[in-house]
C-alpha cells in the first residue's frame, strides 16, 4: 500500500475550487462556513495577561502568588462568591460551545464529503454522532484540565522547594527547563489527540455510524498498523496552520489591518477563511481514504458513458 502526502492534499485542493468556486455562491459559502464556525468553536482560544506595581517580579514572589491570592479571596468573601459564580458561568458555557461544536463537526463534515450546503438535515441526521463526541471531547476535556492542573500544582510546591520558599538566590534554570518541557509535552499531546479526533475519528464515526469509542477502536487499529504516517499527517497540518498564520499576518498587513479586523469577527472571519479550511478538511478525508476503500468518505465518480465497439 502506497501511502503519501501531497497527492491527497491536491486532490483536497481540487476539491475545494469545485466546490466552492466552480462556480462562486454566496449562499453555500455563508451556509457552508456556519457549519465550519460551529466545527470550529471549541478550537477558539482567548487570554489576556497583564502586571501590577513594579515592572519586574522576583521568581520567589511568584511561587508565592497562588498562597497570596488564596489568602486575599479568603479575607475578601465577595470577590470569593463572585469569582466562583463567573468560574461555573464559564463552565457551563464551555460546555454549550462544545456541544455546538461538536454536532458542527459532523455538519460541515457531511457538507463537504456530499458538496453540499445544508444546515437542518445534517443537524438532525447527525444528533447522535454529535451527542457522543461530545460526551468524549466533555470527559476528555475534563482529564487535560486535571493534567494541567496537576502539572501547575507541581510547578509551584516544587518550584518552592527549588527555589528555598521565597529565599533570594539563582533562578533554577534546569528546572525551569524541564518543567517547560513537561507542559509543552502535554500540549502536544493533547492538542494531536483533538487532531486525530477530529480528523479521524469523527469521519469513522460518520461514515459506519459508530459511537465515538469504538471510533477510536476503529482507528486505533489502523494507527498501529501506520504509525510514522499519521505522525507525518499532524506534522505536515501544522506546517500548514503555521503557513496560513503567517499569510494572515501578511494580509492584515497589506490591508492596513482591514483584514485582521474581519477575521476577529466571529463567524465572519470563518466565512473569510472558508477554503482554508475547506481544503483541510477534505485532506483529511483524502488522506483516509488511501488506506482502503472501507475508509473512503467522498461518493466514487460516476462512470463515463460506455461506447459500442
Amino acid at each position: 500500500m502506497r501511502i503519501v502526502f501531497f497527492e491527497p492534499l491536491g486532490r483536497a485542493v481540487r476539491r475545494t475550487k469545485q466546490a466552492l468556486f466552480t462556480p462562486f455562491d454566496a449562499h453555500k459559502w455563508f451556509v457552508v462556513g456556519f457549519n465550519a464556525f460551529l466545527a470550529g468553536l471549541a478550537d477558539w482560544n482567548h487570554g489576556s495577561s497583564g502586571t501590577r506595581g513594579r515592572g519586574r517580579m522576583d521568581f520567589g514572589e511568584f511561587l508565592a502568588l497562588p498562597g497570596k491570592a488564596w489568602a486575599w479571596l479568603t479575607v475578601h468573601p465577595g470577590w470569593f462568591v463572585a469569582i466562583v459564580f463567573l468560574a461555573a458561568l464559564a463552565v457551563v458555557v464551555g460546555v454549550v460551545i462544545l456541544w455546538l461544536s461538536s454536532r458542527g463537526t459532523f455538519m460541515f463534515l457531511d457538507n463537504v464529503v456530499r458538496d453540499k450546503a445544508e444546515i437542518a438535515a445534517p443537524w438532525k441526521q447527525y444528533a447522535g454522532a454529535g451527542d457522543s463526541l461530545f460526551l468524549w471531547r466533555l470527559v476528555f476535556g475534563l482529564i487535560a484540565l486535571g493534567l494541567f492542573a496537576a502539572l501547575a500544582v507541581a510547578f509551584f510546591v516544587s518550584g518552592a522547594e527549588v527555589y528555598g520558599r521565597g529565599r533570594p538566590g539563582p533562578l533554577p534554570v534546569l528546572w525551569i527547563v524541564g518543567m517547560a518541557v513537561w507542559f509543552l509535552a502535554l500540549i502536544v499531546v493533547i492538542g494531536y489527540i483533538a487532531l486525530v479526533l477530529k480528523d479521524f475519528v469523527a469521519p469513522l464515526m460518520y461514515k459506519t455510524g459508530v459511537k465515538a469509542t469504538k471510533g477510536w477502536s476503529m482507528f486505533l487499529a489502523l494507527f498501529g498498523k501506520y504509525p510514522l504516517h499519521f505522525i507525518g499527517y499532524g506534522l505536515l497540518v501544522f506546517a500548514l496552520v503555521i503557513a496560513f498564520v503567517i499569510f494572515v499576518i501578511l494580509a492584515g498587513l497589506i490591508t492596513c489591518c482591514i483584514g485582521w479586523f474581519l477575521l476577529v469577527i466571529p463567524y465572519i472571519g470563518t466565512v473569510v477563511t472558508l477554503p482554508f479550511w475547506y481544503a483541510l478538511r477534505a485532506f483529511s478525508l483524502e488522506f483516509l481514504a488511501q488506506f482502503g476503500p472501507e475508509y473512503a468518505l467522498f461518493p466514487a465518480p460516476a462512470a463515463g458513458p460506455t461506447t459500442a465497439p
